[in-house]
């Protein structure tokens, strides 16, 4: 079979299995705001297996595909509720981390974007120390670190990959603040998947989207909300 051949039929692959993230992803929304833990145990697991399928029909990364199926052992190793299984789960998504961190490349990004990140980071591990189990203080904190600058790298990849990585943040920032016991918004756990799905989703488009150059950057900043020409993903 030839190189065209092949890219050929992974092409045939790239509408079904976004369509199929997609379902899967209204699935355990709704499961999880109605309240239907079957759903959720169905549909999470399926999540970045899809996801990664379609990265990789639309050839991407292979970085990017083991970031997303090192989340999908995140996910998975998150569902019991167990503090070692926990401790897993964080890892597998501390490694996918490393993966955007190694794809994000070297590409300069904002300085003043990467102090905001630092004061966030500083800040919010402060605030919630304190009501973290002994056991979870330090691998929590070094978690945090990593997703921190993966957040903070993430905009080299343009303002999908950027969003993306800024609602991963957001998304366990939200689970630290319930492990802290602090107050919660009306179902939380709907919050955490809404924030993760779509910052996985985002990430994979940023990355398969045309990286920008830096004049489609100082484009952008001129514009402000006006996309770069040839800066938008193809879906």
């Amino acid at each position: 079979m030839t190189a065209g051949a092949v890219t050929d039929a992974r092409a045939r692959f790239v509408r079904p299995l976004l369509i199929a993230f997609l379902v899967a992803s209204a699935v355990d929304l709704v499961g999880v705001l109605a309240d239907v833990r079957l759903a959720h145990l169905v549909a999470k697991p399926l999540l970045m297996p899809l996801l990664a399928g379609y990265a990789a029909a639309r050839r991407g990364p292979r970085l990017l595909v083991a970031a997303l199926l090192l989340g999908w052992g995140g996910d998975t190793f998150l569902l019991p509720d167990a503090d070692a299984a926990f401790l897993i789960g964080m890892g597998c998504f501390a490694a996918g981390h490393v993966c955007y961190l190694w794809l994000f490349g070297r590409a300069r990004s904002s300085l003043l974007l990467g102090a905001g990140y630092a004061a966030v980071l500083v800040g919010f591990v402060a605030l919630i120390w304190g009501g973290l189990p002994a056991a979870l203080r330090i691998p929590m904190a070094g978690y945090s670190l990593l997703l921190a600058a993966m957040a903070y790298r993430s905009s080299t990849r343009g303002r999908y990959a950027a969003l993306g990585g800024a609602l991963f943040l957001l998304s366990d920032a939200l689970i630290a603040t319930g492990i802290a016991d602090w107050p919660q918004l009306p179902a939380p756990d709907f919050w955490v998947m809404l924030t993760y799905i779509v910052a996985q989703f985002l990430l994979t488009v940023g990355v398969l989207a045309p990286a920008p150059t830096g004049a489609d950057r100082r484009r952008c900043r001129a514009r402000l909300g006006r996309s770069p020409r040839g800066w938008w993903p193809r879906w």
